[in-house]
């Protein structure tokens, strides 16, 4: 494991900020891991949990294929036994459905948390009105989120949105205050809007506009968080009870490690912490990337396998390393944990992060562009039946992004 040095500015002032709290289950570090599909599944929440706490979302799953049982859905439900927070994200459009996959869950006890997706900015889902594009139909946002709750019981509900379709069509203050009035646990807020996708620049303000919109409900912030000096920042900022990461922690699940030490700092009293945490030198990184394979192949049953799925995530570990295009080419294609120690075992351990700047732009980039939507969906904010008949569409994959 990366060892990490932090040092702090001291300061008298204390805070008042606790650990969020969902429902019997205080989150000591308040970190939340997004679902990402095909990325967040019980080998890389194990790993990350290694590296540092938090609450460790699963991949999202539809609340449909949930009610059928299909056999993906219910392995994306599936946690390991260290999981002491078993937490599941649900996509869905429908109420009733909502509903009923969430029945499924606590009365067969499968979650200890439940996430509601409505961040979803992916065409394929929004032109069909779902995720990031169903906020906009205030009443179904509504009535799904009531749903759920009623459903859940004892067991907390979370909302986690974007600002809303375009700059000209926001929803999060409308959509975070029906949340809170549902009855959810906590609001998580990306600071983009389904338009923007991931390019530009995150919009903290707006966070900082919900938190202060919903005094009565824990907020928590999503969005360009890359480093642990960005996650103090948005809480300094912002005053959320919590953050989200996404992105930034492809490739560097050891970023857990270091918001745990950064925020506890932070917390404690430091109102401007001096961080200096040391990022990892090749050798462990390496050492990452194979114990995320070796996860892998528990998770999978199957090394072959496991050795396919983590060849998406070779760019994300050692990018900036000056490991060469040949090795990153060779490593993508093993087939085996013995021949990934020995391509690992090439590497010089010794190399230092050779910083930022070799590491160039994390994450897409792109321009804010049209989000697709449903045929004259933005006439209004409350549903019809012709646009209920296309949104039965939205649920057709398993994972929903």
């Amino acid at each position: 494991m990366p060892s990490h040095r932090l040092q702090a500015t001291s300061s008298s002032e204390s805070r008042v900020r606790l650990a969020l709290q969902y429902g019997k289950h205080a989150i000591d570090v308040p970190v939340v891991l997004a679902p990402m599909a095909g990325i967040t599944n019980t080998a890389y929440r194990r790993l990350c949990r290694e590296y540092g706490g938090g609450l460790f979302v699963s991949e999202m799953v539809t609340s449909r294929a949930l009610v059928e049982r299909t056999e993906e859905s219910m392995r994306l439900i599936g946690h390991h036994e260290s999981e002491d927070i078993r937490s599941v994200q649900l996509y869905g459009v429908d109420p009733k459905t909502i509903a009923d996959a969430v029945t499924m869950l606590v009365s067969e006890d499968r979650a200890d948390h439940i996430d509601l997706n409505f961040g979803c900015p992916v065409p394929k889902v929004t032109r069909k009105g779902g995720g990031a594009a169903l906020p906009w139909k205030s009443d179904l946002f509504a009535s799904i989120v009531q749903e759920a709750v009623k459903a859940a019981g004892g067991i907390p509900v979370t909302v986690k949105m974007r600002k809303g379709i375009d700059q000209d069509h926001l929803t999060f203050l409308d959509a975070g205050k029906a949340a809170r009035d549902a009855g959810v646990t906590a609001v998580a807020l990306h600071g983009r809007t389904a338009a923007d996708y991931y390019s530009g620049q995150a919009d903290w303000q707006a966070i900082a506009e919900l938190r202060e919109a919903l005094p009565d409900v824990q907020v928590l912030g999503n969005g360009d968080i890359w480093s642990a000096q960005d996650a103090v920042n948005m809480m300094e900022q912002t005053g959320v009870d919590g953050i989200v990461v996404g992105r930034g922690c492809l490739g560097r699940p050891w970023l857990f490690g270091d918001l745990q030490q950064a925020i506890a700092a932070y917390l404690s009293g430091d109102k401007n912490p001096m961080i200096d945490i040391a990022m990892p030198n090749l050798g462990e990184v390496a050492d990452g990337f194979y114990r995320h394979a070796e996860l892998l192949v528990e998770f999978f049953e199957e090394e072959g396998r496991a050795c396919r799925d983590i060849r998406k995530h070779v760019a994300w570990y050692f990018k900036g390393y000056p490991v060469g295009g040949e090795f990153r080419a060779a490593l993508s294609q093993v087939q085996s944990l013995e021949h990934m120690r020995e391509l690992l075992g090439t590497l010089d351990r010794s190399i230092e992060y050779p910083g930022a700047e070799a590491e160039g732009p994390r994450g897409r980039l792109g321009s804010v562009k049209s989000c697709s939507l449903p045929q004259d969906w933005l006439e209004s904010r409350t549903m019809d039946f012709s646009e209920s008949r296309i949104l039965q569409e939205a649920e057709l994959s398993v994972s929903g992004g």
